[in-house]
């Protein structure tokens, strides 16, 4: 039942992404041009469904591991703190391995490396459920964030580059859609699963899922040239972009701020709040629903106002993080607060990678690579500064503490980084500001 809700919700999401948008074709138009443009359209839906789906599985893996935590270290007799680290080193790879893979596979047509990377996911899936130690499954877990890394590195420039043309914005919605229903049905599944047919076989589900996409792929994935020119020699070329680089320092800082309060929102619910088990599990899942409509809104507006995008994702965050502990006096208002919270932060995601890719159109895999591991570098440095809030403070401040973080990235680094990714827009207004002075 949880399977068929994370499929009829992804097509839901995609139909709305290309097919709604639509305008409406003239009624004199030949029928013939019209069943052209059906075809033209299935053919670029069916990869990017894909790669949507991809994306779910992806997510999905990286989150499972949370739900099984008690049943994995029962299985090896081991501490579930001994266990967690299948958890931190996971992230930690994908930060410290993204650069140097994408940059020893950087040659390679995206057709190939897309299905070679979800076929060594396949494979570690296989050996985690034939795991006879923690070593081995430790080990299998790498091999998975190492394909992870190159995944995330290279989802999102292939999506705008199969899109439809004017299309981009919806291509990067459906991608973060996959993320979200991960969020909101990935842990569910496979807990249950874990539950009840033991986490060797939540594992094995994810292999075959993978390998049902690996198939589907093979079949609709169309030869996407490499266009990325960057190697390590002319990195540090890629890394004078002013523009990028402000991306990458406001991430680093805004995504330690949002993980500091989101990391240990399950445990501020049910402390702080009050709610029961099944209350935070709902709104949990409350908090993807709303990044799923943000991506909804973000496929359809961002493309004329991208300044607004940015200046609410940003402020946003600060703002809902810092309610967090207000609204802790009323269920509803908790509930609210988390929703607009997830709508605000993924917009941030669908933003960031969005101009990630348009500052940087010569070395976009590269790009992104970095960004991705910058990204896992703020979960990291988030997870802890949140635990070190709960340990030395109370765990009411996560949100004051995380959200001081991105109110001072908000204060700092907006206007720097709206004038270095729109310096047309400032050389207008100061146009303008000028004229009027003259003219007084």
């Amino acid at each position: 039942m949880i399977v068929l809700l994370s499929i009829c919700c992804i097509f839901a999401v995609e139909l709305d992404c290309f097919w709604f948008v639509k305008p409406s074709p003239p009624r004199d138009r030949p029928i013939d041009g019209i069943m052209t443009d059906i075809k033209t359209t299935v053919k670029h839906w069916l990869p990017l469904t894909g790669l949507t789906f991809s994306t779910f599985i992806f997510n999905t893996t990286e989150f499972i591991p949370i739900g099984l935590l008690s049943d994995i270290a029962s299985d090896f007799g081991i501490t579930e703190a001994h266990a967690g680290l299948l958890i931190s080193v996971y992230a930690w790879f994908v930060a410290l391995l993204s650069l140097p893979l994408m940059l020893l596979v950087a040659k390679m047509d995206y057709r190939r490396l897309m299905l070679s990377v979800v076929a060594l996911f396949v494979a570690s899936h296989i050996f985690s459920s034939l795991s006879q130690s923690f070593g081995m499954l430790m080990v299998s877990r790498i091999c998975v964030a190492c394909s992870h890394s190159i995944f995330w590195s290279i989802v999102s420039p292939i999506a705008v580059k199969i899109a439809p043309e004017g299309k981009s914005s919806a291509a990067l919605g459906m991608i973060v859609t996959g993320s979200s229903i991960a969020m909101i049905l990935g842990l569910p599944m496979g807990r249950v699963i874990g539950l009840h047919l033991g986490w060797r076989v939540t594992f094995l589900c994810i292999a075959a899922a993978a390998f049902a996409v690996l198939v589907f792929l093979a079949f609709v994935f169309p030869k996407v040239k490499n266009s990325n020119t960057i190697t390590l020699h002319s990195l540090p070329t890629l890394l004078k972009n002013p523009a990028l680089i402000c991306i990458y320092i406001i991430t680093a800082t805004f995504i330690t701020g949002h993980f500091t309060g989101y990391s240990y929102i399950e445990p501020f619910l049910s402390q702080v709040a009050g709610f029961s088990e099944q209350l935070v599990t709902f709104t949990l899942m409350a908090f993807g629903v709303s990044g799923m409509l943000g991506s909804v809104i973000f496929s359809r507006y961002f493309d004329r106002t991208p300044r607004t995008f940015i200046t609410f994702a940003l402020i946003g965050v600060t703002v809902f993080m810092m309610l967090l502990h207000l609204s802790a006096a009323s269920h509803l208002a908790s509930i609210s607060i988390c929703m607009l919270w997830g709508i605000a932060i993924t917009a941030y995601n669908l933003v960031f990678q969005s101009e990630v890719i348009r500052v940087a159109p010569e070395g976009t895999t590269i790009a992104m690579s970095i960004y991705s591991g910058i990204y896992n570098v703020g979960i990291a440095c988030g997870a802890l500064t949140g635990g070190a809030v709960c340990s030395y403070l109370s765990i009411t401040w996560v949100g004051y503490v995380g959200g001081t973080i991105t109110l001072l990235v908000a204060l700092i680094g907006l206007r720097q980084l709206l004038r270095r990714l729109y310096p047309q827009a400032f050389f207008k207004k100061q146009n303008k500001n000028n004229t009027k002075n003259l003219a007084k």
